[in-house]
């Protein structure tokens, strides 16, 4: 038997992925050497999860307290909220492409300091920003007529979406690239870092955002504002002292693959397209001067010029693009992105419903603390499958499971208490508040009394913020539904399936990470975060097409419709995979 199991070779550079075996054998012998866990503890793995764990927190403290200083900024309503979101979702659609490239083109200590450092600073600006705003909004509000306070909206937004692009950029640099050598492509080391980094955000995504939430509330925005400030400058110096030193004791980080004859797709396309704009240019200016011309001028010189480096990025997305689409994880990875068009997640959408069927804030709460165990369960589930089954066949467990949970969702749509109404999709009034102001259809939701030009939300004194929704304390109370039996299974649904919903995450992430050349693996990443943020943005239209309660069975049954094309695209990967293996053997 080798030494190595498995080789992949990819533009000149080969990569090999040790067998578990091996790795079991090399733990052992780590195990009886005395001081093993000190050793642990100064290693590379365990820097890159104490720098990941403070980077998610962050992330997570911001991207809640964000959404809500802007709701507090504009008269506490969304559409500023609505607007952040539409920014940083296009953002990363259209440059997600040219993120994964400047990642792959530049030495890998350069792109993780500079990520790090340009995010960090961006939340920083943005919250003194905001302190300042808050402070003296009055005094603000005088100035030009008021369009000062505009333009301290567009500071907030864009520098808001920088920090976002930035961390973009830092999750496909440290998660995509830096563990797959951190692990030294052992296969089953990469599946517990992989494993473990979800973890750590599944636990962060519920903590941090009600660690905030609390300072927020029993202090100020302004308090807030400076808690996140402080975190932020903190965690700068950690991570970068701690990236710095994995890369110091990963010699393998500092070397990138050679640029010869195998140089990459994207290098040989855009010097090839540099060549074509130089003679074109040259012809044009000979030809010009030929027919006695005067000399071209500064000002149309650089037209040219210009054109040619919009053209160069335009270049890079399409090839990038066309890259992601020749790899052969593409149906896999678009099977993945496939998954993020769903209302059946706890996120504004699923739990609003919820409180509208009269679902109370506390129990949200814990609904929500009960769905990140089953997220953990996922990543430990993802672990065992891969061991005895192999990986692609964990993601096939893995989606079956995933559907199989989803099944209660839709059973849910047609059981007792469900407030589905078709009749509300032909003939409902778009103008009623969310559908929960339309005549005879209040049964099941709140009605929320005033005129058309009440403010969505009411005083922040009657708001309780929590990480993923905004639960109202003095609601007017509605009647309640008529059976619980419909909520219940949509929650039990959704819930269960966050285990296989992991799991399959998981299985993809690797996927990504072993089949990408290394030279292709910032771009590819990047295109794969573009179409996640697309589909996504596909689930807010369903709902903005469809927004009362009534509507919202149609959603989960156009959900499960996307989830489960998701996954046929995953299984048909999965079978031209094994048929390639089977013909190799």
């Amino acid at each position: 038997m080798s030494l190595r199991a498995d080789v992949a070779q990819c533009g000149g550079v080969v990569v090999e992925y040790e067998n578990d075996d091996i790795r079991e054998a090399r733990q052992r012998k780590k195990g009886s050497i005395p001081g093993s866990a000190l050793f642990y503890l100064k290693g590379p793995k365990f820097l890159i999860y104490v720098s990941g764990a403070l980077s998610m927190w962050g992330d997570r403290m911001w991207h809640f307290a964000i959404s809500v200083f802007l709701i507090e900024l504009y008269g506490r309503n969304l559409l500023l909220t609505a607007i952040f979101g539409l920014v940083v979702a296009g953002s990363v659609l259209l440059l997600g492409a040219l993120i994964g490239d400047w990642v792959d083109r530049n030495p890998r200590n350069k792109v993780a300091h500079a990520s790090l450092f340009i995010q960090n600073i961006s939340v920083t600006v943005c919250s003194i920003v905001l302190m300042l705003v808050f402070s003296y909004k009055k005094w603000v509000e005088e100035i030009w007529d008021g369009w000062l306070t505009v333009v301290c909206y567009m500071v907030v937004i864009v520098l808001a979406d920088v920090a976002n692009l930035a961390s973009t950029a830092l999750t496909i640099a440290i998660q995509r690239d830096w563990i797959v050598v951190i692990t030294g492509y052992n296969r089953g080391h990469l599946a517990g870092m992989n494993a473990t980094m979800r973890r750590i955000d599944q636990v962060t995504n519920i903590l941090a955002p009600l660690a905030v939430g609390q300072v927020m509330t029993l202090a100020s925005n302004v308090v807030g504002c400076g808690f996140i400030l402080g975190w932020n400058l903190v965690s700068l110096i950690v991570e970068f002292i701690f990236l710095s030193r994995v890369y110091r004791i990963v010699p393998a980080l500092s070397v990138k693959p050679p640029v010869t004859e195998e140089e990459n797709y994207l290098q040989r396309k855009r010097e090839r397209k540099s060549s074509q704009g130089e003679n074109s240019l040259r012809q044009t200016v000979l030809l010009t001067e030929n027919a006695g011309s005067v000399s071209l001028t500064g000002q149309t010189a650089m037209l040219p010029l210009c054109f040619r480096r919009l053209q160069g990025l335009l270049s890079t997305c399409k090839e990038g693009w066309r890259a992601y689409y020749r790899q052969p994880v593409f149906l896999a990875g678009l099977g993945l992105a496939f998954l993020y068009t769903t209302v059946l997640g706890f996120d504004c959408i699923t739990t609003g419903y919820a409180y509208t069927q009269g679902i109370s804030g506390s129990l949200l709460s814990l609904l929500m603390g009960v769905s990140a165990v089953a997220g953990l369960l996922g990543t430990i589930m993802f672990t065992k499958l891969r061991k005895a089954y192999g990986l692609v066949n964990t993601g096939m467990i893995s989606s079956g499971l995933h559907l199989a949970c989803l099944l209660l969702c839709v059973c849910s749509v047609f059981a007792p208490g469900s407030p589905m109404d078709l009749g509300t999709l032909l003939h409902g009034n778009g103008s009623d508040l969310g559908g929960m102001t339309g005549g005879g259809h209040q049964r099941h939701g709140y009605s929320l009394q005033g005129g058309s030009n009440q403010p969505l939300l009411p005083d922040r004194s009657s708001i309780h913020w929590t990480n993923n929704t905004v639960l109202f304390e003095n609601a007017p109370p509605g009647s309640t539904p008529e059976s619980y039996v419909s909520i219940t299974l949509l929650f039990l649904g959704v819930i269960t399936a966050r285990v296989g919903l992991w799991s399959f995450d998981l299985t993809v992430t690797q996927l990504l990470q072993e089949t990408i050349c290394e030279s292709e693996r910032g771009v590819v990443n990047g295109v794969q975060s573009s179409m996640n943020y697309l589909m996504d943005l596909l689930h807010f239209l369903m709902v903005i097409s469809a927004p009362q309660p009534q509507h919202f069975g149609i959603l989960v049954i156009i959900s499960v419709l996307f989830i489960t094309t998701g996954h046929i695209m995953y299984f048909l990967y999965a079978r031209k995979a094994k048929r390639k293996q089977s013909l190799k053997t």
